[in-house]
């Protein structure tokens, strides 16, 4: 296991064996959605205080991709120690509490998603769920990709930053195994796949708005 990052983003290397990652794919089984963008409208006020309730609809202009979720503690329990470790290592030290459900993607040869933000971590951005209390009042703070094959070409995981003249794009191209955590109020992007199919486990944790 090797390990590199810069302070938006935390990469461990190959640290997730191919029978785990395998293993990971079969939670699937052949049961694939296609995937929806979250859409929000007008901002109003209110959701600047109470966070956005949004809705769910399918785009292929922003994203190409099957989609699975799932909630097995195994895959839990497997991911949460490298947040933490990211958390600690890069020097984000966020409080984070929870995490979503986690989403197995699959990118066929065509699939991308193009340039977008997790999340922000102000009130703005804070789910506006009560029925659903590790959820409600919370907003995503860091992002993760577990990739789970590398047989595929393109597929990059793509980071956007900007200067005060330029744009900066640092490309990571994925390999089985490798854990990618990274702020989510960065900007970033998976590049079309040229060839094969990309599979990748993602999940979103989760704490209190930053005040």
């Amino acid at each position: 296991m090797s390990i590199d990052f810069l302070n938006e983003w935390f990469t461990f290397s190959n640290v997730i064996d191919k029978k785990t990652c395998n293993k990971i794919k079969k939670v699937v089984a052949g049961n694939w959605d296609k995937t929806q963008i979250a859409s929000v409208g007008e901002i109003t006020k209110e959701m600047r205080h109470t966070g956005i309730n949004a809705s769910g609809v399918y785009d292929s202009k922003i994203r190409v991709s099957d989609i699975h979720w799932t909630t097995e503690q195994w895959i839990y329990d497997l991911t949460f120690p490298l947040m933490y470790k990211a958390n600690k290592k890069a020097g984000w030290n966020l409080d984070v509490r929870t995490a979503e459900s986690m989403q197995i993607t699959r990118y066929k040869k065509g699939g991308f998603y193009t340039n977008h933000k997790d999340g922000m971590a102000d009130s703005l951005a804070a789910y506006d769920m009560p029925n659903t209390p590790f959820l409600h009042g919370k907003v995503r703070k860091i992002s993760m990709s577990l990739i789970l094959n590398d047989n595929f070409e393109g597929g990059d995981l793509e980071f956007i930053t900007y200067g005060s003249e330029e744009i900066f794009i640092d490309t990571i191209k994925p390999k089985l195994g490798d854990v990618i955590f990274f702020l989510s109020g960065v900007e970033h992007r998976v590049t079309p796949v040229t060839k094969g199919t990309r599979y990748s486990l993602v999940n979103w944790f989760l704490g209190p708005p930053i005040k």
